[in-house]
């Protein structure tokens, strides 16, 4: 009886039987197949470039098309490659492959294996939720229904377009004020709201004094640019990066010492341009969530550019709700004022 067949007869698989030689020979280059040192080089060098761009993300230039945000927009993504090299290491019997592929994996969990596992804790006295509840909604009022439904304290809404969500919602939040497109919704009272001026020529963004029992916050809510990809101009970024700079000067110039930012800042918290934001505050899915909590598009959700973060609060939990006729998903956090 050959090899395979005795594989075959004990249940196994002639598969199976040379992908365990091949795994042993990676194991023993000695004893088994001595090629496997000079083998796959090419495999090498992209397992190697891929850690270098997970590494120095940062330094990727934004002078073509903005590479450097698109590749941070979507950075965790490529963690998907280390498998996928691992796999052909492998198939190609490459020990150096193989070695190779263990650098970018490393740099992969230095990065986000902090957000794999369940940060969530109990506790707070504050429940948040922000949604960028798109323009032409096709169901607005039930939009609004099922975000009275998430039991929000505060409730922060993107793209207004239309007087529903102020009619649905009026019954659950005593207090709200709308400047521009976007809106803040509380069951505490507010004061000193006022528009807030992020450079883009009209209003997408307001600051309020929410009275919780806990004390005041300074709650912002903000609709950063969109980011659009161009033929001719690539990944545009520019008025998205200046607003954000503005916003992030504000809001580390207020006078109170508690602070919430919610919204949809066309941004994820690795994206260099948010730096003037993300250096000050803390992301309640950072610290506080179970896995990344992707928001967009809400189909398919592919990255994390909704967020709230908080200066002066501790997060206790955070979490993205379910599907409503927007493009991106609600994200909600628990907070402890």
């Amino acid at each position: 009886m050959t090899q395979t067949d005795t594989a075959v007869a004990g249940g196994g698989s002639a598969e199976g039987e040379r992908f365990g030689v091949r795994l042993r020979r990676l194991i023993d280059g000695r004893r088994g197949d001595r090629g496997i040192w000079r083998r796959g080089p090419v495999l090498a060098g992209l397992a190697l470039l891929l850690a270098v761009a997970l590494f120095f993300h940062a330094e990727i230039p934004n002078a073509v098309g903005n590479l450097g945000s698109l590749t941070e927009t979507f950075l965790p993504w490529l963690g998907i490659l280390v498998p996928v090299l691992l796999v052909l290491a492998l198939w190609r019997r490459s020990a150096t492959a193989l070695i190779a592929v263990l650098v970018p994996a490393v740099m992969w969990l230095n990065l986000f294996g902090g957000l794999l596992g369940d940060k969530q804790s109990s506790g707070g006295n504050l429940v948040v939720v922000t949604h960028n509840v798109k323009a032409d909604n096709p169901d607005p009022a039930g939009t609004a229904r099922k975000l009275a439904a998430s039991g929000a304290d505060i409730l922060a809404l993107e793209e207004l377009d239309t007087t529903v969500y102020e009619r649905v919602l009026k019954d659950s939040y005593p207090y709200h004020a709308i400047e521009g497109t976007v809106g803040l919704w509380s069951k505490y009272p507010m004061s000193d709201t006022r528009p807030v001026d992020i450079k883009i020529g009209w209003t997408r963004a307001l600051r309020s004094t929410v009275r919780t029992p806990a004390g005041p916050v300074a709650v912002y809510v903000a609709h950063m640019p969109s980011v659009r990809v161009k033929p001719e101009a690539g990944f545009t970024v520019k008025q998205r990066d200046n607003s954000a700079n503005a916003l992030g000067d504000l809001i580390a110039g207020d006078s109170l010492p508690k602070r919430i930012l919610l919204g949809d800042l066309n941004g994820t918290m690795n994206d260099r341009s948010l730096n003037n934001i993300t250096s000050q505050m803390r992301s309640a899915q950072g610290a506080a969530g179970d896995g990344f909590g992707f928001s967009w598009p809400a189909s398919f959700p592919m990255a994390r550019i909704d967020q709230i973060m908080v200066k002066g609060i501790e997060p206790k939990s955070a979490w993205t709700l379910p599907e409503t006729g927007s493009d991106h998903l609600p994200v909600a956090a628990r907070l402890q004022v």
